[in-house]
This record gives C-alpha cells, structure tokens and sequence, in this order.
C-alpha cells in the first residue's frame, strides 16, 4: 500500500489514548534482554586492538606472540577482511580492521577470541604494530585547503582532487541575489555548531555465531539489522540467505547505531576462524569513538526581507568537519540545506555545503541527522529580521508561514502542517505577550519554530520494493501475532504495532504478541532512522490487521445473515452495528472466519509516493511522503558575572499528525527537548590539537568527564500537542521522535539575546564561552537588554518599571 486509510477519532478505541509500552515492564523489572545478558555455549570474548595515532601508514603488524598465548582462539587483522564497507553504497570507504592506513586515533588493526576479557587484553598487548605518522588534519579549513603536499585523509576520487573532501552540493532556486539587493532589510551572521555525541546507556555490542556448515548468526545492538545483514554478506562473502541478524533490545542509539561497526564483522570472521561464538563489548572509550554524532558546522547566513517582514532570499555558506569516514555524510551534506525550507515561505534560497575528513572520529546522524546545526543558525537569523523590522518574533513567523498542501522552493511537497497551532500553542502557554522584553535584566524568553522529516523516501540502496513489511496471524485461541522487522530502540514501535493490531482486530493490547528482531523470520522493515518507523511500519500494520479484519467481519456476517461493514470488532467481542446486543466473543469471531476461509494470516506493507520532490539531482534527498512541524519557548536566566545560564523551562509544542499514544509522543518530546538543551549549555565531543600535545586525542571520553544533563539539571518541560492529521499517515499520525528537537537550542539562544542583550553564536552556551562573550558586550557597552515597545531599555541593576517577574 501507498498512504494511509483513515478513521474519525469517534470510530478509534484506542488508538488516541494513553497506553503502556508493551516492553515497559521487562525493562524496568530488570527482566528485558539486552546483547550483552546473552550467553552463549563455549563463547569467547573479542577485543579491538586501536590506533595510537590520527594518521598513520601501518608498517607491519606482528600478531605471532598473541596466537601462542594459552586461551587465545583467534586473531585476525585488515588483510583477513579486506573488503571496504559503508551504509551508503557510494561512500563505502572503511575495512572492518585497517590495511594500509589509520586514520584516527581509535581505528582497529588487529583482533582477538580469547577465553575472557582480561585475556583478549593480554593477547592485544602482545600485538607489534610499526606505525609511519602522518601529518593530521584536525581543523576543517585545513582540510580545505590542502593542496596534497601531505597525504590527503583519503584518496582523491579524482586525479587533481582534494582527497579530504567527502562531498560538495551547490544549489539554488530562485533569483537570490536580485531579491537580496531589493531587500529592505539584510542581516549576516557566522555561526559555529561544537559536536557532540549519543551518550547512549547501552555501549554497542555484538555476538557471532558460525555453525560450522556455512550459516552465520549475529546478535547486534544495532538500529538496522536489515542493513547489518547485507554488509555482513557482502563483506564476508557469504550468501545473505546463510546470514541471520538477530537484534535484541537496544539500551538507546539516538542515531549512535544506525550502520555497520568494526565489532560486527569481527565477531562474525573470529567465529569463523574459531568455530565458537565470539562476543565484543565496547568499552566506553571505544563508544567515544565510534562516535558517528553530531557534525560540527562552521556556519555563514545572508538573508534578507522587505520591511513588512516577509523573507524575499536566504544564501547559506555550509562547512562540515566530517571525521575520518564518510558514514552518512553524503545525506548530511544535503540534509544541512534541503531540510531547511519550511515552516517559513522564502522565494528565493542557495546553499553551498561542504564535508570535510579530518583525522577524528567520524561524525554521521544524531537525532535530527543534518539540520539541528542549521536550524540553530537560521532560526537566530530569523529573529534578528524580526528585530529590525520591528516585529515580534511571533508575528514575524506567521506571516512568513508555508501553508498546508504546497511545495517548499525546493520542490519538496507539505502536505498537513500545523505549524500555527503550534505558534499559538506555546505563545500561549509560556504567556509570552507579557515576558517578551519585559522581564527583569538577566531574564528573558525566545521562540523557534522547525520542520523534520516522517522518513526519508527513498531507501539507502535504490530499489522499489516495500520500506516496511508486517506479518499478522490470528490465532484459534484469541491471540494475535505481529511478525515485525522494525528496530526497537527505546521509541515504542512494537507497541506501536500491537496499538494498530487492538484496534482494527477488536482484541484486548494483552492479546497482541509482537515478534521481532530476526531476519529469518520478519519482513524486512530498513530500520530505526529518519524518524520513519511510525509513518511506514505504520501503515503496513494497518495494511495486514485490515485484511484480517475483512475476513473476520465477512465470517461473522454470514453467520448471522447481515452486510459485512455491520459488524463491530472492539473491547473483546464482535457485535452488530445495529443492535450491540447481538454480539460473539472475539476468539468465537476468528474461528468462524478460520472454518471459512482457511489459516489466519496476512501481510502488509508500505511504499512512498514518488511524486514529492523536484527533478533534480538530489532533489530526493529531503523528501519525505510528511513533515512534522515544531515550536519553542525557552525561558532563561542568565548570571552575567559568571556565565552560567539557568533554562527555566521550556514548552514544546509539536505537530505530530495524531498521537497514537498520548503517553509516548509526550515523552519524546519531551526526551527530544532534553536533548536539545544538553546540546545548548553543555555537550562537546572536543578532541586534543597538536599544540595541546596528543593531537587528535578525545578530550572526554567517559560519561564523568564528557557533560550532559542529569534530572536535577534538567529544565520543566511541558508537551503541548498538535493534531493536524495527514492525510497518508497512518491515523493520520507523522513522527515525533527527532522534529522536536530542533528548536530547543535557538530558543534557548534567543531567549539569552531577550534577557541580556548579547548574541551567542556558537555552541555551547557554557560559562566559558558565555563569559567571554558577556565580557565582550561589556567592553563594547552593548551589554543591555534589548528595547521594549515603548523605545526605552533596560540595563544591569535597573529592571524597568513596566517589568514582570518570572513566576508571574
């Protein structure tokens, strides 16, 4: 199926309100598997032997002193898996283990099978590499600039290239410059996004199983088993229907998952070696580097409006320190300005965006992969607009707003879009008419609005067959089974299954059992990523629980002699429309369509349109069959003889389609905001330069030293949804697991400006580079808030008369 059917909020019994998470016990009980609880017969534990430099040609590697150690079953090194990997197959630029090269401090060489940790450690010290150092690249601009004088951090693609540049996209729409030179107003600014990473709880883990005539079994903490899966075969040469995936509960990702690692094929090819089972567990460090997080974005905005406050032209200038590896850099290229086009209307936009290598860890997706930085940029821009026109930034936003069912200047088909209520609906909440330039110096308030996708529309490998796939059989007992591929990662998607399961088969949530996690058995679904899995498997639930339906309500309206679209499935029981009297137990109704139509069983499955993005090249990349739509208010407190920045609160509201589940979708918008917020004051995945000595080194690598927010650091945030029902999601519903962080991080940045007058332009906002920046206002004399609507300001140590306090 294409889009999504859809029912009156009369006609749902469940869907729309709050449901436990069928996994919610186990997890909290202690009782959920994770890939590290599973212990295997006669396994052996794995360790990674890694790169003490950023850049290296390796000499040689000597592993005979670790093969004659007692207990050690196996040691591999590059040249035993020789073949490049990648999640995007144009970029495919890694070996599971290094051949020729490191490229950062982090990168595995050699591994081992011993009998226990502390042996694999012992054989990994036995190890001789003879390294030859290389100049590192460490800054993007270097990178840049590079002329080939020194080895490149990867090979030109083309003779006279720049080996350090990942990828490059250039386009424009519409006439930029001339609507620029007409604009009454234009604003600049340079803007610095630091990285930062996952902090998931669960480190990455996987367990290699070889059979020993010619079957391999990986257990993974992976977000895409699907993918795992084909690059397990390919990497290893084996025939994908030999190779099964496995994928446990996964203790978080955030993106931090969502590709192949170097443990995966490893365990898979020492198990081969070995014929034992062979697990790897990162350690925190390693998950450090790992990384794939956040892209630091070194950032240029121009942008112009007329004095009405209506945007006329948008030039962006985009520079990406990608790390060491391409990961999904090529999408991030373009996800930094093609996902930036909506909410707001603009006639005229060019972007020039640009990954560099450098000798670091690889960035790749963080929840809300390739616009958060971005967004943070454009939306600061925004407000100073607003400013200089004279508008409240609320104002400013409306009349520039996109609409519903229309094209964005790249192409990209809006379909629902509720982006107004939710203007009004934190406007209103966070009582902003009376704090906006009001409250006392030191405090203030700031808005952002944002837009994500509901799953990217085309898949990572080209094809046409389906994103998601469901199985549903219907057991004699009452019971209903959901065959799912999709990755649970924390989000709710196998509750979200047994959600559309109760609803459209009429049986208690205790009825549904959702099988998962397996490529033997479920149908492909791609995976955890994008913010798809609720849009798509979605609606290929729907798609298999309504044929299921139809047989049942076929079977029970023969039986008692009434038109099929009669019959009720709901609360347990299946009852006649015209007399609810009338009515059978539910596991009476499957029987009678089991004698009439054979065993119970059907699948579903979706696929996007494809009519809903521009022709050009990499118009597919941004499009989406929906997008969600955001908007924040932060209020702050900011002490300006220390730079410490107090978020009071923050309201979120979010245009979610429908809430499948109140419950969940507060909570990851919520979880969402939370993160954004760590970003603002706190988060940066920062790395040693040379003059610091130990260059490329990470600066933080453990969750003591590497700060993110604790509950008792952790704003008041308040979930406002948004329903604006799409007309092909399923219910109506659109994601809501990355959209709603976006705004988190330029409200909290406007909102500094509201309080003290001062731009922050670079994250995060941490007492260092607050005080810098507060201490430059200070030198300047610009340290003073910014005007209310009467002309007249107010400055350290005098709040104005007019002013409210903030519990007000």
């Amino acid at each position: 199926m294409i889009s999504g059917p859809h029912k009156s909020k009369s006609d749902l019994k469940l869907i729309g309100t709050p449901m436990r998470k069928i996994e919610g016990l186990d997890k909290s009980t202690g009782r959920a598997v994770y890939t590290d609880d599973i212990v295997l017969p006669g396994m052996l534990h794995g360790k990674i032997l890694r790169s003490p430099h950023p850049h290296a040609r390796i000499v040689s590697i000597d592993v005979s002193e670790a093969e004659k150690l007692e207990g050690v079953h196996a040691v591999i090194t590059g040249g035993d898996i020789p073949t490049k990997y990648g999640i995007i197959p144009w970029t495919a630029d890694e070996y599971p283990l290094c051949t020729d090269r490191v490229r950062y401090i982090g990168d595995g060489v050699a591994a081992v099978a011993a009998m226990d940790e502390d042996l694999a450690i012992r054989a990994l010290e036995l190890i001789r590499v003879e390294y030859e150092e290389l100049p590192a690249f460490l800054d993007p601009y270097e990178s840049l600039a590079a002329d080939g004088s020194t080895p490149y951090v990867h090979e030109p693609r083309k003779e006279g290239g720049n080996g350090n540049v990942t990828k490059q996209v250039q386009l424009e729409f519409g006439e930029v410059d001339e609507l620029m030179a007409e604009s009454d107003v234009i604003v600049e600014g340079k803007y610095f996004f630091e990285g930062s990473t996952h902090t998931p709880i669960e480190p990455h883990c996987a367990i290699g199983l070889w059979d020993g005539v010619g079957k391999l079994t990986v257990w993974s903490a992976t977000q895409v088993p699907h993918y795992l899966h084909r690059e397990l075969a390919r990497v290893l040469e084996l025939d994908p229907a030999r190779v099964r995936v496995l994928q446990p509960l996964v203790g978080g990702a955030f993106g931090g998952k969502s590709e192949p690692f170097d443990l995966e094929f490893c365990v898979a090819k020492l198990s081969m070696l070995a014929a034992r089972p062979v697990k790897i567990l990162y350690t925190r460090e390693e998950v450090f580097y790992a990384h794939r997080g956040r892209h630091p974005f070194h950032m240029k905005y121009q942008m112009g409006c007329t004095k009405d406050g209506k945007l006329t032209s948008v030039n962006a200038e985009l520079l990406l320190d990608g790390g060491a590896y391409a990961s999904f850099g090529l999408v991030t290229t373009y996800y930094a300005g093609q996902l930036l086009c909506a909410p707001y209307s603009m006639p005229a936009y060019r972007f020039d965006s640009t990954r560099l290598y450098t000798n670091k860890p690889a960035c790749g997706p963080k929840r809300g992969h390739g616009s958060v930085q971005p967004r943070f940029a454009f939306e600061i821009q925004i407000d100073k607009l607003s400013e200089k026109v004279g508008l409240d930034p609320f104002e400013f936003r409306r009349r520039n707003f996109i609409g519903s069912n229309t094209r964005t200047v790249n192409e990209l088909r809006i379909t629902s879009n509720g982006f107004l209520e939710c203007l009004e609906s934190v406007e209103r909440a966070s009582r902003w008419r009376r704090k906006f330039r009001r409250l006392p110096f030191g405090q203030g308030v700031g808005v952002a609005g944002s837009t994500y996708i509901s799953g990217t529309n085309y898949p990572i490998y080209p094809n046409d067959m389906p994103q998601s796939g469901v199985q549903m059989q219907i057991d004699r007992s009452g019971r209903v089974s959901v065959f799912s591929g999709a990755s649970e990662i924390g989000q709710g998607c196998d509750s979200m299954v047994a959600y559309v399961a109760a609803e459209e088969l009429g049986v208690p949530l205790e009825y549904v059992r959702v099988l998962r996690g397996d490529t033997d058995f479920t149908p492909v679904d791609l995976g955890a990523y994008s913010s798809r899995v609720t849009f798509m498997l979605g609606n290929a639930a729907i798609d298999a629980a309504s044929k299921l339906r139809e047989m049942v309500q076929k079977a029970v309206a023969e039986e008692w002699e009434v038109e099929a679209k009669e019959v009720l499935l709901v609360g347990g029981m299946a009852m006649w429309a015209s007399d609810t009297e009338r009515q059978m137990p539910i596991r009476e109704a499957f029987n009678l369509a089991e004698s009439r139509f054979g065993t119970l069983g059907a699948t579903g499955w979706y696929n996007t349109p494809k009519d809903v993005h521009g022709e050009y090249r990499g118009g597919t990349i941004g499009a989406s069959p929906a997008y969600s739509f955001t908007a924040h208010v932060a209020e702050v407190e900011v002490d300006v003889e220390t730079g410490v920045v107090e978020v009071e609160k923050i309201w979120i509201a979010h245009d979610c389609g429908r809430a499948l589940n109140p419950v969940l979708v507060e909570g990851q918008m919520e979880g969402s905001a939370y993160m954004g917020f760590g970003e603002a004051l706190m988060e940066e995945q920062i790395f040693k330069s040379s003059e610091q000595g130990r260059a490329g080194l990470h600066n933080a690598p453990s969750l003591l030293d590497y700060r993110i927010p604790t509950s008792l650091d952790t704003p008041e945030l308040e979930s406002l949804i948004v329903e604006s029902i799409d007309p092909e999601g399923p219910y109506g519903a659109k994601e809501a697991g990355e959209g709603p962080l976006h705004p988190s991080i330029p409200a909290i940045a406007n909102a500094i400006y509201d309080a003290i007058g001062v731009r922050v332009d670079r994250l995060p906002f941490s007492p260092p580079n607050m005080w810098r920046a507060i201490e430059g206002a200070r030198e300047a004399g610009t340290l003073v808030k910014p005007s209310i609507p009467d002309g007249s300001q107010v400055v350290p140590g005098a709040p104005h008369a007019g002013t409210i306090s903030s519990g007000s």
